[in-house]
């Protein structure tokens, strides 16, 4: 499209920024660098929030995997209440192992991951010699198990 200003004219109208001094290099940089740091700031906020994102639906998740573990083994309880003989020592050591674990499907159905590891963390508190022993004792088992014997 054609200028409808003659040569005239346009020499006249002289661009504003025609005689403003340039930004020196040290400012250019300094807004490039500026502007390189909130990009990467913004990105390391994005990061964090999609990690708490994530960190959050695992939680619910374990805690839903918990409240249907509890489900199943009160579940269990009851198969083994109608299965199982009613009488004699049998009978008796049935109804003790479906007690315990349609208590234990309950404790896992109210208290859930948080609950238990609220529990452990108070014990560990209220005995921590004990608690040091098992964790060395349980860290030697599973060494035991996982490594190869030559």
């Amino acid at each position: 499209m054609a200028s409808t200003l003659s040569p005239k004219k346009m020499l006249d109208e002289k661009p504003n920024n025609l005689f403003q001094p340039c930004a020196a290099p040290t400012d250019q940089a300094k807004d490039v660098i500026s502007s390189i740091g909130e990009t990467a700031k913004d990105t390391a906020s994005a990061v964090v929030h999609s990690a708490e994102d994530a960190a959050a639906y695992m939680g619910h998740k374990a805690e839903d995997a918990t409240t249907a573990v509890g489900d199943g083994l009160t579940s269990l309880s009851k198969t083994i209440r109608a299965h199982s003989p009613q009488d004699g020592i049998a009978g008796q050591a049935s109804t003790a192992v479906a007690n315990t674990l349609e208590s234990t499907g309950a404790y896992l159905k109210e208290e859930g991951l948080k609950g238990m590891a609220d529990e452990v963390n108070e014990l560990v508190r209220r005995h921590p010699m004990p608690a040091l022993l098992v964790a060395v004792g349980v860290g030697f088992l599973i060494a035991r198990m996982t490594t190869s014997r030559s």
